[in-house]
């Protein structure tokens, strides 16, 4: 934003790395794509198009969903894994306050980044000492599972590991658990394409939780065709939980998962924090080539920030 001049990092890696990057970047473009134009359907002059399943006029901005989400690929590309020191760093670095932050996460990056305070004291103490349970940590994580597509288990373990950087309530971290691992077992070559199978598996990875309830419901509802009903019984973002959101998304995944305007056009539909719903769905059906968005889509979406590294092979 403002203008800067940003040189991405290049980075020589092995092919098994670099396969992880893609499917990674894949994830994040499709989330970009789900949560800028999800975004678009805040704009009241758009709320016409949002009823007909037309696409409004481009450029289309992303939020903060897709900034934070990018933190996660570049940590992942530069350490292998989530290293929290880095990822905090990351995502106060990059922190853009016009990106539409919730308030307590935006003053806790804002402190981090000016005062250098820890971002375990300022974590923990937020909503009383509870930690919150806002649906942030599930927004931005579905790069993650894509790129651990070969183990899922280890996808939960990593995305709770992110989600303690800003989100320490259970429910927060049990949502970015159960998006990676969505999106874990999407983008595996074997990975499950019935969609009770797909939301049976994320419900056996997770722990007890509201959130782990609320997906339960989710899958007994898959055969549920209004939306409106399934959102009223699961939620849709309203409360911007993570037990709210989650269990909607990956409905709204786990229906659709070859065809992304379906997947989004439910989800959006159901209103709600829709860029958020909108880049979950996006996220998770990326993970593979078969749930990418289509191109005109992503045309009209604003390109990913120029601080991603960029990889190339061995002799390249």
């Amino acid at each position: 934003m403002g203008g800067d001049v940003r040189v991405s990092v290049v980075m020589t890696v092995d092919p098994l790395f670099s396969d992880r990057y893609d499917r990674a970047l894949a994830s994040l473009r499709g989330l970009s794509v789900g949560d800028a134009l999800g975004s678009q359907f805040f704009v009241p002059a758009n709320y016409p198009a949002l009823r007909s399943g037309e696409l409004p006029p481009g450029p289309w901005q992303w939020t903060d969903d897709t900034e934070m989400a990018c933190s996660i690929v570049a940590v992942l590309a530069g350490h292998g894994r989530i290293d929290q020191d880095a990822l905090a760093d990351s995502f106060a670095e990059h922190h853009d306050t016009d990106r539409g932050y919730g308030p307590a996460v935006s003053r806790m990056l804002r402190l981090i980044r000016q005062e250098g305070a820890d971002w375990r004291e300022l974590a923990a103490a937020l909503f009383n000492g509870q930690g919150s349970w806002g649906n942030g940590a599930a927004m931005r994580i579905a790069p993650l599972g894509a790129w651990y597509a070969d183990d899922p288990v280890q996808a939960t373990h990593q995305a709770e590991i992110s989600a303690y950087t800003t989100h320490q309530h259970r429910e927060a971290v049990v949502g970015a658990m159960a998006v990676a691992a969505a999106a874990a077992l999407v983008a595996a070559a074997d990975g499950p394409r019935d969609p009770s199978a797909l939301l049976g598996e994320v419900i056996a990875l997770i722990p007890r939780s509201a959130v782990h309830a609320g997906l339960r419901r989710a899958r007994d509802m898959l055969d549920f065709a209004d939306v409106a009903t399934v959102a009223a019984v699961l939620g849709c973002g309203r409360r911007t939980s993570a037990h709210d959101t989650v269990p909607f998304a990956l409905w709204a995944a786990a229906r659709h998962l070859d065809d992304f305007p379906a997947a989004f056009w439910t989800a959006a539909r159901a209103g709600g924090d829709i860029d958020t719903t909108c880049a979950i769905v996006g996220g998770v059906l990326a993970s593979r080539p078969a749930g990418l968005p289509p191109e005109e889509w992503r045309a009209r979406t604003e390109e990913l920030p120029g601080w991603l590294p960029s990889l190339r092979h061995p002799g390249q």
